[in-house]
């Protein structure tokens, strides 16, 4: 059944044939002739100057070629760029092959099936847009000249990724599916064997050529994030050209070292949403006091604490290459033992996100870990490079869950190792602290992240540890264990 509309109106602005009936055409080139209306190309009609015309035909563009050329689909780079011409051109499959002359557009009409299965009519007129498969499969065509018809092998690799990327890996394969029954209709069966080894390429189950930055690293031996390492590499560029403060440890006794391990622990873990009160967590982290209630909830905080305090995991530095792969598991399995169905020292098999950040997919988690890591050894050492292995681990999100807790575990680490002051990320921080790592992550940005995280290390360093009531009660006073940013303001403690 026909989808053009019949024009009831008295606009004569923009006047189409086939939109108007056998009488309604009689009477406009009746017009015409007494010079009231112009024929502005075969079929179209407008009391427009003609100065206006090339802006009338792109406002207009899909209801004039779904009048002139019904049941054309919308083919090659113009669908590619979702229905827009290139360089003055749009392209449409058509009965027959022709060129086409409007005021400031170009029709180039090439011979090809009209709508198949999945094409979409546009505004419900005799114009469709082609499904995902039929467009992908047309730009992949070989095309010469200084106007190419098709975007090319590198932008369908790009556009694969980035569906991958936003929707998952069953979308392409449900989309290698559809191309496979369309290639024979459309007679591109060369061009379905292209996509098929693109598709098997980013989805990491065959060898492939691949063109782009992202899709090389896709199928390297130990596939990575591309979209990723550049954003490392440019805060790594940042951290080496931009001098960092390095408090000095505040760290006197053991008894001190014990407190302040807890207190980063208690912390650390409330960011996660493992909430008790202080009194709660240090009698059954510090003076043994059995656990009643939430065991596993219990047991986060103290391997977290255990982890901060023993010295080896404490001065453990984030090894570079593919020692960091055995190196984070074992850290995690001990973080996570507690919690087998976690899978501790497993990484993840599942996509993980926060929020609408999506964490690198699980294919390509360990060649990200390995590749970030060996940006590791040119960035100085302590508060620069603790801010880097934070946010690598962090961005990555290797494991199902704890890699908050890990994130900063390794952070401080690389604190511990050049004698400087550890970070404790009190609950008042939380939301500032999540902030910048998404502007980081989601904009490239690293200046507010690089202010909030030294403001809070120097705050971390304002206080006395040796003893364990005074500095919860100091911190009490600073609104540390407050939630509201806008009742609670987030206090340095007055100088001794």
């Amino acid at each position: 059944m026909s989808t053009a509309r019949k024009n009831t109106t008295t606009d004569d602005s923009l006047l189409l044939y086939a939109e108007l009936t056998p009488a309604q055409v009689r009477r406009t080139q009746r017009r015409i002739q007494s010079g009231e209306l112009r024929s502005v190309a075969r079929g179209v009609v407008s009391s427009l100057p003609e100065d206006e015309w090339p802006g009338l035909i792109a406002r207009e563009r899909i209801r004039v070629l779904a009048a002139l050329f019904p049941r054309a689909v919308v083919g090659y780079r113009s669908a590619f760029q979702g229905g827009t011409p290139t360089h003055g051109i749009m392209y449409l499959s058509y009965s027959h092959p022709r060129k086409f002359g409007l005021p400031g557009l170009t029709v180039h009409l090439l011979k090809g099936p009209g709508p198949l299965h999945g094409d979409a009519p546009m505004m419900e007129r005799e114009l469709f847009f082609p499904s995902p498969a039929r467009l992908l499969l047309e730009n992949l065509t070989i095309s010469r000249g200084d106007v190419h018809k098709s975007a090319g092998r590198a932008a369908v690799e790009q556009r694969l990724i980035a569906t991958c990327d936003a929707r998952g890996e069953d979308a392409l394969g449900a989309l290698r599916d559809e191309a496979r029954v369309l290639a024979p209709t459309l007679n591109l069966d060369r061009e379905f064997t292209v996509l098929e080894g693109l598709i098997g390429g980013v989805l990491g189950t065959r060898k492939s050529v691949m063109s782009t930055v992202a899709g090389k690293a896709m199928v390297a031996a130990i596939p990575y994030d591309a979209n990723r390492l550049a954003l490392f590499e440019r805060f790594a560029a940042e951290l080496r050209s931009v001098p960092l403060k390095q408090p000095p440890t505040v760290i006197r006794s053991t008894q001190g070292r014990i407190n302040f391990a807890f207190l980063e622990s208690y912390f650390s873990n409330f960011i996660e949403g493992t909430e008790f009160e202080v009194g709660e967590a240090r009698s059954f982290v510090l003076d043994g006091k059995p656990i009643k209630e939430r065991p596993k909830d219990s047991h986060d905080i103290i391997d977290v604490f255990r982890q901060a305090v023993d010295p080896g995991w404490e001065n453990q530095t984030l090894a570079t290459g593919e020692a960091i792969l055995t190196q984070v598991r074992a850290r995690h399995a001990d973080q996570m033992k507690e919690r087998p169905e976690m899978g501790p020292g497993q990484f993840k098999t599942v996509a993980n996100r926060a929020g609408t950040t999506e964490f690198v997919t699980p294919r390509l988690v360990r060649g990200t870990l390995v590749e970030g890591s060996k940006l590791l050894p040119t960035i100085p050492a302590g508060t620069a490079r603790a801010l880097m292995v934070m946010f690598l681990v962090s961005e990555v999100h290797p494991f199902t869950d704890g890699n908050g807790r890990l994130a900063r575990l390794v952070m401080n680490a690389e604190l511990s190792v050049v004698n400087s002051c550890r970070i404790i990320i009190p609950t008042l921080f939380r939301e500032e602290y999540l902030d910048c790592l998404r502007v980081l992550s989601r904009e490239g940005d690293a200046k507010p992240y690089l202010a909030a995280m030294q403001w809070i290390h120097q705050w971390s360093a304002s206080f006395s540890y040796e003893d364990l009531d005074t500095v919860i009660a100091d911190m009490q006073a600073c609104n540390a264990f407050e939630k509201s940013r806008i009742r609670h303001k987030l206090l340095l403690p007055p100088k001794p």
